[in-house]
């Protein structure tokens, strides 16, 4: 695969119009923050409304946490879609079951978001962080010790799995707010949001350094 280009990363759920539309555009902003270019995240819903926009309390989040909402149109999920991600991120685990149907191949590259920010939050207390050691004296071999670096990281995190069981598994879920009122929105908020910074942290923590040979940036 191609290390020079950005990391895929797919956020799914079901209308494309609530969950994962804030999930992409806020992991977006974070990560061209974290690692400019090194990322591109789209979003796709297993029964996607498509052509419509988020739902305008979902847009009020993603602008409350610096995301833009705009120009956003929802779209069905696909195997053409599905194709060449490194990282799919689903707002339950139906939805993760929807996207192996899809693609049986994806089963080792496909969390629910939940899942996967508890995974990378016993990553980071147990690793030492990556940046020090990923410096390159080009735009390329940066991003192909990012890129390879990411592409590596579902199979650590699913290494420490067993350390980071929820209670309960409704934990791993994210709540549908769709045609509900604005406090199941909050609820959305609340279980998304920690989620999202545990995987911009984890970004922050390993960007690769830019710089010549000897790691002077």
């Amino acid at each position: 695969m191609d290390t020079s280009a950005p990391v895929k990363i797919l956020t799914v759920c079901t209308g494309n119009i609530c969950r994962s539309p804030v999930a992409e555009r806020l992991l977006q902003a974070g990560l061209d923050q974290a690692v400019p270019g090194g990322f591109h995240v789209a979003s796709a819903g297993t029964r996607a409304m498509v052509g419509e926009p988020m739902q305008p309390i979902s847009a009020d989040i993603v602008r409350t946490y610096g995301g833009n909402p705009d120009g956003f149109a929802a779209r069905q999920l696909t195997p053409k879609i599905l194709r060449g991600v490194d990282l799919v991120l689903t707002m339950t685990s139906g939805h993760r079951g929807e996207v192996l149907q899809l693609d049986a191949s994806l089963l080792k590259r496909t969390f629910t978001i939940r899942e996967f920010a508890r995974m990378l939050d016993v990553l980071d207390q147990r690793e030492v962080p990556a940046s020090g050691d990923s410096t390159a004296d080009d735009d390329d071999g940066w991003l192909a010790a990012h890129t390879a670096r990411w592409r590596g990281l579902p199979a650590r995190a699913a290494g420490v799995r067993h350390l980071s069981l929820p209670a309960d598994r409704a934990e791993n879920d994210i709540v549908d707010p769709y045609r509900r009122p604005p406090e199941v929105y909050r609820q959305m908020e609340d279980q998304l949001a920690p989620a999202i910074v545990s995987i911009l942290r984890h970004a922050r923590l390993n960007a690769p350094v830019r710089g010549d040979a000897t790691g002077t940036p």
